[in-house]
């Protein structure tokens, strides 16, 4: 079996539950709520036996009552809790997310009562199953399925798109959009209904711009969700945003640093004072850098606090607080009343305006570390942003110790990673005048398959450059220099760039060189690129 598997005297052990394991059949005769409350489910194992998955070894009332009702002799396994509920969900809700599921002839008739009774936890804050919809409304089954085949996709946003004679939904995968289904228009105030009760929303109001927020459960896993609703041509368009709040704890070897650059940022962020920017465009993981830094940093010994907006993932031992515009508690106010907590380090979601920044450049000044995102493309952009912004160039210079702008590239996925021969335009894209080994055995791809969606790639990894504020580049800010000036004296100084690093990646087979060129660009044309990266 693929799967690792022990046998004990009377037992057999499964780690995980496959998908071709599963088989619907064996679980409509049984109710859904008993299979949760006893953490089992009947599986067929490789071989075509018939297995009853327990998570506790000694619950023979459920394992009796699952045998009688399917009639035929089984086998007992021991599965972890987590695997059984992930193979419930999937049993019951994968195959019924079929686009002919969304089809319902009453989907679109929302009675008012019905949505008000079915709401009401969503109106006190609480987070309801995905797993517990047997007995709901269409629309509600609709919505939740669309939910669960997005937490299964690995989708990362929901866009709900409408036009003149449909809506089109489609999720965003691995940073890529998607289409996954398609709706008549005649659905979709219902579902845009039941995704207004859920945030909390103002069901009338179809004039302005709205957002909210809401959860939902998938068995042990919370899912908070972010609404955004803005009025368009052909309807109401809303973003979903879905963060999964189990997958925030992440460490910095987790998310994709090379040796020598993980070895420097370390370094950085042990500073006893500063400022560390995290640069790159919405979607870049600036935020799940951020994270991974604090928990680098979070022990007994240091006082923590953030301030953002808004707080996506929960941290054990850090003081969080949630920016809220409405009472006129922004970031500069926040950091004004944080630097009375006494903290050690801060960290600020984003910095937006000069009253931010130089509150930020205080605080470094007077014996804080300061970790914040900005918007720029590049690394030595965030000097020339910050002049933008109206700070003095001394400040910069003697507050900031280092920049990183990141990138996300999507990962080749193992199943069907496959040797590849790039394209001649791809190479001469990279400006690297030939200097790429064009041999097939250097590069790969995916060919998709069932478990990357036939996308190719399953996962992202990080893309880093980190810039470190020294005495030359000090002074280049001091001067008002460009940013692309300063990009190349640290360039000689050994500074990796962002198509570097995406090129070492692509040469080790862990992402394509198309990835590199979608979401890198190449600021470095005066140097040999490649030749840096092979040596």
């Amino acid at each position: 079996m693929s799967e690792q598997m022990t046998k004990q005297p009377g037992e057999m052990r499964l780690k995980t539950i496959s998908p071709q394991q599963l088989n619907p059949e064996l679980v409509k005769n049984l109710p859904l709520e008993f299979l949760k409350r006893q953490c089992a489910i009947p599986i067929t194992l490789d071989n075509g036996q018939i297995a009853i998955a327990l998570a506790d070894p000694l619950n023979v009332e459920a394992y009796d009552a699952i045998l009688s009702i399917l009639g035929q002799a089984c086998i007992r396994v021991i599965c972890p809790t987590s695997a059984i509920e992930q193979a419930i969900s999937r049993c019951y809700y994968h195959s019924a997310a079929s686009n002919s599921d969304y089809e319902d002839s009453d989907v679109w008739e929302l009675p008012e009562t019905e949505s008000e009774s079915n709401d009401s936890a969503f109106i006190h804050g609480q987070a309801e199953d995905l797993l517990s919809i047997a007995n709901k409304a269409p629309v509600i089954k609709l919505v939740n399925k669309i939910f669960f085949q997005a937490l299964h996709s690995r989708a990362s946003d929901i866009h709900m798109e409408p036009y003149e004679s449909e809506m089109r939904i489609r999720f965003r995968i691995d940073g890529v959009l998607h289409e996954v289904l398609s709706l008549p228009k005649q659905q979709t105030a219902a579902l845009l209904s039941r995704l207004k009760i859920m945030a909390n929303l103002n069901i009338a109001e179809r004039r302005l711009p709205q957002d909210g927020k809401s959860r939902v459960k998938i068995g042990q896993e919370f899912v908070d969700i972010r609404v955004s609703v803005i009025p368009t041509l052909g309807g109401e368009r809303i973003v979903l945003r879905l963060l999964n709040k189990g997958s925030g704890e992440l460490d910095l070897d987790d998310i994709g640093f090379c040796p020598e650059v993980l070895r420097r940022f370390r370094n950085v962020i042990r500073s006893a004072h500063g400022i560390i920017l995290i640069t790159g465009p919405t979607g870049s993981g600036k935020t799940t850098t951020l994270y991974a830094a604090i928990n680098e940093l979070n022990c007994e010994e240091r006082n923590i606090l953030t301030v953002e907006d808004p707080i996506e993932y929960e941290l054990p031992g850090v003081g969080q607080m949630q920016v809220k515009p409405k009472i006129n508690l922004k970031f500069a106010n926040c950091l004004r009343h944080i630097l009375r907590q006494d903290p050690d380090v801060i960290m600020i979601g984003e910095i937006r305006d000069v009253e931010t920044a130089q509150i930020a450049i205080q605080a470094s000044l007077t014996g804080h570390l300061v970790l914040s995102t900005l918007h720029t493309n590049d690394s030595a952009s965030a000097m020339t942003r910050l002049i933008d912004m109206g700070v003095e160039p001394y400040l910069i210079s003697s507050s900031v110790v280092a920049v990183m702008a990141q990138r996300l590239s999507r990962i080749i996925c193992p199943d069907c990673k496959r040797l590849h021969e790039p394209d001649q335009e791809i190479l001469s894209s990279l400006n690297t005048n030939g200097t790429i080994p064009t041999t097939p055995t250097q590069f790969y791809k995916g060919a998709g398959c069932e478990t990357c969606l036939n996308t190719g790639y399953l996962g992202r990894t990080g893309l880093f450059e980190l810039l470190v504020i020294d005495d030359d580049i000090k002074e280049l800010i001091a001067k008002r220099s460009t940013s692309q000036v300063i990009k190349e004296i640290a360039i000689e100084k050994g500074m990796s760039t962002l198509r570097e690093d995406g090129l070492r990646k692509a040469l080790a087979g862990e992402t394509t060189l198309e990835e590199v060129c979608r979401v890198t660009q190449d600021c470095s044309s005066r140097f040999e690129v490649m030749e840096r990266v092979r040596s």
